[in-house]
């Protein structure tokens, strides 16, 4: 069964058993209420009766049953009692119900009234156990006579019947609002369960409980319009730096707070620390949309070496094309040798060479880091190939590449060179203009191009959350920029007057 339907059964047997319960106990103090009911009523009428003159005035005839009889059952019928009775001290009655028991003893305690004293009692009659009082009657102080009216028990159990219908109905709807209200609970809870047992509950939580600390992935999960993630395991705290506690949405990153409720497939996102691969699915049953489940997968060091990779490659894409320029060359020098143009095929041959040959030198000479001087030489013929202009400025001047090291230099320049070459690539008269130097603060870098620029919205979007223009990007470099500045508690701003540059300072 499920946890619903036990709920439901339980809550059910404990309704009509409270419910009966309760009926019983209404019942009974229902009795109770008209047994006290009625024993102040037959003592009233008692006592009414003995204080008349009359009652007294009668005793002292010749013939008190004829005088009394016809006022006491007038009486008795007016005030639906079974029976008044006048009786002499002796117990002899002068009057009853029925007529063939006048003369007869009274059967009944009278002791107490003879004293003086009115009384009650349940006492087993001529007529069946009935609730009596039994009082005196004075005449000049004496004690000349003893009156009893009494209701049956079985009256007044009339009297409770009369009232059962309502007690019972009244109980009955009690109980159908009572068992709707579960009706209503139990397919709640069903909703809310899936229809689950607690043995499938239990199982399904210790799963749950293994799995969320087992998996390596970062878990986060929402419900459905809900501000407070309903699950995050130690993975996602790690990977996102979450703190201790229940997490908002306010909590994650900037670019993981705008997901929503729809489907993500690995997308990069970029923290201060880490480079993240994100998956979102919206969970759904029965058609509804539950809620959503993060997955977070850390590609830092991944991302940095295809990083790195992707400089070497841009390398050795431009030495390739170095060769094959080469190999041009070398043609027209042997076929200007063979046309007897010796003086034209030196000048041919030296005229390139001195030009690559100046470069490599000044770059070598103000660059003491050989990676980025074999960056910055691929990036120029690269530019070349794309019709692009690319210098370094004169002021260029790097002893050390502190406090990077020589691979997080090649990632902040090679991504901001590769960032404004795309920028300018399919612009006429590009341009880009690197300058790097240290100085007495930290190290400095300025990447200018001819490009229009970025406003500080689309800049500060670009750094948070791998924003590209491009549909064959993935748009992380900025994002891998800023992580690597703000490694080192170093600023990172765009500018767009006099001209674009993005503009580095990482402090010492």
């Amino acid at each position: 069964m499920t946890l619903a339907g036990q709920v439901f059964a339980v809550q059910l047997v404990v309704l009509v058993t409270v419910v009966a319960v309760g009926v019983a106990l209404t019942v009974w103090e229902l009795r109770r209420d008209q047994d006290r009911a009625t024993a102040r009523r037959v003592t009233d009428i008692a006592v009414s009766v003995a204080q008349a003159p009359s009652t007294a005035a009668a005793v002292r005839g010749p013939d008190p049953t004829a005088l009394l009889q016809p006022v006491t059952e007038r009486i008795r019928r007016q005030a639906t009692v079974d029976f008044i009775v006048v009786m002499a001290p002796d117990r002899t009655r002068y009057t009853h119900t029925e007529v063939d028991r006048i003369g007869k003893p009274f059967s009944g305690t009278i002791d107490r009234a003879l004293a003086g004293e009115t009384f009650t009692e349940i006492y087993p009659g001529s007529l069946g156990p009935s609730i009596r009082a039994v009082t005196p009657v004075y005449d000049d102080g004496r004690i000349v006579a003893l009156v009893s009216a009494g209701v049956t028990r079985d009256r007044i159990a009339d009297q409770v019947r009369r009232q059962l219908p309502l007690i019972l109905g009244s109980a009955g709807a009690g109980l159908l609002l009572a068992v709707l209200g579960s009706a209503l609970l139990r397919r709640r809870l069903l909703r809310q369960t899936h229809g689950l047992a607690p043995a499938e509950l239990r199982t399904l939580y210790e799963h749950h409980d293994a799995v969320l600390h087992s998996i390596h992935e970062g878990l986060v999960v929402f419900d459905r319009d809900a501000d407070t993630a309903a699950v995050v395991n130690d993975q996602a705290r790690l990977l996102l730096e979450l703190p201790d506690g229940p997490i908002r949405r306010t909590d994650l990153p900037i670019s993981l707070r705008r997901l929503d409720m729809r489907v993500v497939r690995d997308e990069m996102h970029v923290t201060a620390e880490r480079v993240l691969v994100v998956n979102q699915d919206v969970v759904r049953w029965s058609g509804r949309p539950l809620g959503t489940v993060l997955t977070v997968r850390d590609h830092t060091e991944l991302r940095d070496m295809m990083g790195e990779l992707d400089s070497v490659r841009g390398l050795a894409d431009s030495l390739r094309a170095q060769a094959h320029e080469s190999a041009n060359r070398l043609h027209t020098v042997v076929t200007m040798v063979e046309l007897g143009l010796y003086r034209e095929a030196v000048e041919f041959a030296t005229a390139e060479l001195r030009l690559s040959q100046a470069l490599i030198d000044r770059l070598t000479g103000a660059v003491r880091e050989p990676a980025l001087v074999a960056l910055l030489l691929g990036k120029v013929d690269q530019a070349i190939e794309r019709g692009v202009e690319l210098t370094v400025a004169e002021d260029t001047e790097l002893d050390t590449a502190a406090p990077l090291s020589a691979h997080e230099m090649v990632t902040l320049v090679g991504n901001l060179v590769d960032n404004a070459l795309d920028a300018v690539a399919q612009t006429p008269d590009a341009w880009v203009e690197v300058t790097v130097r240290q100085e007495d603060s930290g190290l400095y870098l300025r990447i200018a191009d001819s490009g229009p620029g970025m406003s500080e919205e689309v800049f500060a979007r670009a750094m948070e959350r791998g924003y590209s223009t491009k549909t064959d990007h993935q748009g992380l470099g900025l994002a891998l920029v800023r992580r690597l500045v703000a490694r080192y508690g170093g600023t990172l701003r765009a500018e767009r007057s006099p001209e674009s540059a993005v503009l580095v300072r990482i402090p010492l």
